[in-house]
């Protein structure tokens, strides 16, 4: 919805800069390995209020710092969140991307939001309501995930980093030394 109304605002000529987005829906991720630079996604409570939560949550209890990008696809995204097995610490057990947290899964919140460059969509399992604490951010447009999995926000600053984390080998995009997320703070919260 706040798309749709910042898009009506400039197609009248008014300046959408004033629009203020809530620190309190953005995370701020500190890249860090082979690439280091900060990354700000904004979360969608709107689309997915308990996923948005969810992610929060997680970064309000430095649950995702340290967590390694485990999977990353050259042209479509960079998977983390793995907060039980994606650790610089666990990640030599090879059952990263396994993992989530000791919360319970969520129901999928699918919406109309597109998969495009820079959103951020949460991973999960066969089941749509398995999602829990792994997210990926599009590197590209993924129309093929419209509809299937949950759009919880999207980057507004640092997708430069983000097109330069390290990519994976092979088709399921395993990363064999990662970047890492060093720390994963709300905005807010700073």
């Amino acid at each position: 919805m706040r798309g749709v109304i910042l898009a009506a605002l400039a197609a009248f000529g008014i300046a959408t800069a004033a629009v203020a987005q809530d620190p309190g829906n953005i995370l701020v991720i500190e890249v860090d390995g082979a690439v280091k630079g900060t990354v700000e996604i904004e979360l969608l409570p709107e689309l997915a209020p308990q996923h948005a939560e969810r992610m929060r949550t997680l970064a309000r209890e430095g649950a995702y710092d340290g967590v390694v990008f485990h999977r990353v696809i050259d042209g479509f995204m960079a998977q983390t969140g793995d907060v039980e097995f994606g650790t610089r610490e666990a990640f030599g057990s090879g059952r990263a991307g396994t993992g989530g947290s000791s919360l319970p899964d969520l129901p999928a919140e699918f919406s109309g939001e597109n998969f495009a460059k820079g959103v951020v969509g949460m991973a999960r399992a066969q089941s749509p309501d398995s999602a829990n604490s792994q997210f990926f951010i599009m590197f590209d447009e993924g129309a093929f995930l419209n509809g299937q999995y949950t759009v919880v926000g999207r980057v507004i600053s640092g997708q430069e980093v983000v097109d330069a984390i390290t990519r994976g080998d092979g088709a399921n995009g395993a990363v064999s030394n990662p970047d890492w997320m060093a720390s994963v703070k709300v905005k807010s919260d700073l």
